[in-house]
């Protein structure tokens, strides 16, 4: 079993930068590519970016390409998000989730099997 803990969101004015983090225990990881996914109020989950098992290959949605950049560190079991150029339309909660594969673009939330509880990010205006 893994559980996963986002933290680091917050709120951030339109045009800065945040960092989430999101920390594995129970079972590593590094075995593992990791996804970013983020839900608004009244929409559906929605695919941010997804990395592989070892860090070299990475993936991200088309509306956040060049803004945000995806990492991990295997010896800390700790997957990264780092956000810039926010806007507001990036305002959404942010949830950290495993792929039990290497590698994969997957954006299908159905194909990932453990999820964090969340941390909200919020972009003003």
């Amino acid at each position: 079993q893994v559980q996963l803990v986002e933290s680091g969101g917050g709120l951030v004015q339109a045009g800065g930068s945040l960092t989430v983090s999101c920390a594995a225990s129970g079972r590593t990881v590094k075995g593992y590519a990791m996804g970013w996914f983020r839900q608004a109020p009244g929409t559906e989950r929605e695919f941010v970016a997804t990395i592989s098992w070892g860090g070299a290959n990475t993936y991200y949605a088309d509306s956040v390409k060049g803004r945000f950049t995806i990492s991990r560190d295997n010896a800390k079991n700790t997957v990264y998000l780092q956000m810039n150029s926010l806007k507001p339309e990036d305002t959404a909660v942010y949830y950290c989730a495993v792929h039990r594969v290497r590698w994969s673009t997957s954006s299908l939330v159905d194909e990932y099997d453990y999820w964090g509880q969340g941390t909200q990010v919020t972009v003003s205006s």
